[in-house]
């Protein structure tokens, strides 16, 4: 029995947790090569051992080509001709297209089921706090190609290294307001307050950090795949560590901390 808890003292972002993954030993190639299999191309994945506050971790994420928030970049055809990449593709940020995108995959049947059911979760926080049909969502943070990759990364994350059950401590967001295309937001950040609603998922507030710390992406992720909260397993035996660096100014350590525990049956 492979437990992971997620110590979320500094927040979490699909950024902070695969790099954690990748300092617990998470095989970068094998997760490069089992993303291969979303069928997407003009990305690509970095990774960054380093220290901060003196403590060593790994810095990971995902460069799309042109930049943040690019949407989907991939080839279809489309009315007999082909639109290659590069091109911006705003009907591809739909919640449908995303989980059709996912469906037309080679990824194995849990990785697929788990994806999906984090887009799900924050599309249906998001047509909330905007006020629209789910079908109409038209993502931002999570439409764009690089938390698609993101997404299903942690998804292959848990698979590759054989996790069975995943736990977490409270996790802790910032406080004030974020600049966003579309103004100023406060943190929480609105779809992850949404989020919150009718889930058992404790947030602390630390109102001396004016930023965001929890990201829908890993509000999404912990919503629906973390079991339980609270302490540090008592039965279980720690056998390693890993740290994951955030990219948020804090003024203290930014980072997730996951431990892996085993536990005999």
């Amino acid at each position: 029995m492979r437990t992971l808890y997620l110590d979320a003292f500094s927040g979490i972002s699909g950024d902070m947790f695969l790099g954690a993954m990748l300092d617990l030993g998470l095989d970068f190639d094998a997760l490069k090569q089992e993303l291969e299999k979303l069928h997407v191309k003009g990305y690509q994945l970095t990774q960054e051992r380093l220290a901060k506050s003196s403590i060593y971790g790994t810095s990971f994420d995902v460069e799309v080509d042109g930049g943040k928030d690019h949407g989907f970049v991939e080839t279809h055809h489309h009315a007999g001709h082909t639109v290659d990449a590069g091109h911006h593709h705003h009907d591809a940020r739909h919640l449908n297209d995303i989980l059709a995108l996912i469906d037309a995959s080679d990824l194995s049947p849990v990785v697929i089921a788990h994806a999906k059911a984090i887009f799900t979760e924050i599309a249906q926080a998001e047509a909330t706090v905007h006020q629209m049909p789910l079908a109409e969502v038209h993502f931002h943070e999570v439409g764009a190609l690089d938390s698609i990759v993101d997404i299903v990364g942690c998804c292959v994350a848990l698979e590759l290294m054989k996790i069975d059950q995943l736990i977490a401590s409270p996790l802790t967001d910032g406080s004030g307001f974020i600049n966003v295309a579309h103004g100023q937001m406060p943190v929480p950040v609105p779809a992850v307050m949404q989020m919150r609603v009718g889930s058992k998922v404790p947030i602390n507030q630390r109102l001396d950090i004016h930023t965001e710390l929890i990201t829908p992406t890993g509000m999404g992720l912990v919503k629906t795949l973390v079991s339980e909260f609270g302490p540090l397993p008592a039965d279980a035996t720690p056998v390693k560590i890993g740290y994951g660096f955030g990219k948020r100014d804090t003024g203290g350590f930014n980072a997730l901390r996951a431990v892996l525990f085993e536990k005999k049956n």
